[in-house]
């Protein structure tokens, strides 16, 4: 399929980096700051105890699904407030899980990638998640992040893929967006007018009826290849 595309927008999580590796990595750090900062809360809430009150907290605010970073204080402030814990430790231990959630290691593929891509085109960020490009040291390639928290909604919301458009000065038509996830990104930014393409790393089978990607890709590179040709 051939078409024009002047601009592209880009998913974080699984789309440039797994996630899963982080997600271990961030129990652990908080986990073993707990144990340094607050022993009593790492024995009331050890690895297993905590995951299941972040899965809690996260479900009875639903309202907050696009601020993660305030789902994981209230996780810490109600862990720390169970155990009897100082309350002033909520901004310490949210800083222990930020630096172990901006340790990313990329895809073999995607620096390389995202380096060709980045100099044919202007490249932003659309993610609900929590990463920060410029702490992680990719910002340089991005010509901006917009993250769900700073625009007050989370994909699949056609709202945000609108609004990064809107920065871009470009029409939604002429806006790819790339993404891992059949309905955050290929069915929100289809929905919202763009163009759609599935980063489909792992090699699943697309199932759905109602709507299909523009563009199916394994990698990144795939993709550099294709615009460049």
């Amino acid at each position: 399929m051939s078409f024009a595309v002047r601009a592209i927008t880009l998913d974080l999580d699984d789309t440039l980096w797994p996630f899963a590796p982080i997600g271990a990595r961030i129990e652990q750090a908080i986990h073993d700051w707990m144990l340094r900062h607050s022993p009593r809360t790492a024995g009331m809430f050890p690895i297993p105890a905590m995951r299941a009150l972040r899965e809690r907290t996260f479900t009875e605010n639903p309202h907050l699904a696009h601020d993660l970073s305030a789902l994981r204080r209230m996780t810490l402030a109600q862990a720390l407030h169970e155990s009897g814990a100082d309350p002033s430790l909520v901004e310490p231990a949210f800083e222990a899980f930020y630096a172990a959630r901006n340790e990313v290691e990329c895809y073999p593929d995607s620096l390389d990638a995202l380096q060709r891509i980045a100099a044919r085109m202007p490249v932003a960020a659309i993610t609900n998640g929590n990463a920060d490009l410029q702490r992680i040291g990719l910002g340089e390639h991005f010509v901006f992040q917009l993250g769900a928290r700073e625009h007050g909604a989370a994909k699949p919301d056609a709202g945000i893929f609108l609004a990064a458009c809107m920065r871009l000065g470009c029409m939604p038509g002429e806006v790819l967006h790339v993404g891992d996830h059949v309905e955050m990104d290929v069915a929100g930014a289809a929905r919202a007018g763009l163009r759609a393409c599935w980063l489909n790393r792992v090699g699943g089978r697309w199932e759905r009826e109602d709507l299909q990607p523009d563009l199916e890709f394994v990698t990144l590179t795939e993709l550099a290849d294709w615009l460049e040709a």
